[in-house]
């Protein structure tokens, strides 16, 4: 896995647009102007990704590679190191539960202004 993959993944979900906001080595992947993912260009390689809270802790008891959310709300957010310790299937899967939280918490005119792109 690396970060060109996440981000071609990111960049083929409906709605979504990436972006700089904080600086050139955190890449921002929003859904209709929510961050579902941050990506961190600087070694050791991670993204940020929005989780069930419950889920989010059953993660980090299971994978080394996975801690609370860097510089996010560590109850709703986790930080996935990038280092081929969790199999790229499973990155995708909690890339795209992140995908459906953010959209889950959309405002109703923006699920509808998705639904129609």
């Amino acid at each position: 896995m690396n970060l060109e993959l996440i981000r071609n993944y990111c960049l083929k979900k409906r709605g979504v647009a990436e972006s700089t906001p904080f600086d050139e080595e955190s890449p921002v992947y929003k859904v209709m102007s929510k961050i579902f993912l941050i990506a961190n260009l600087t070694p050791p390689v991670s993204i940020n990704l929005k989780c069930d809270p419950e889920k989010a802790v059953e993660l980090r008891e299971r994978y080394d590679a996975v801690t609370p959310g860097y510089h996010m709300n560590k109850t709703h957010w986790n930080t996935v190191i990038i280092d081929n310790s969790v199999p790229d299937k499973l990155i995708y899967k909690w890339i795209d539960h992140s995908y459906e939280l953010v959209v889950i918490g959309l405002k109703k005119s923006e699920r509808q202004q998705l639904d129609r792109l």
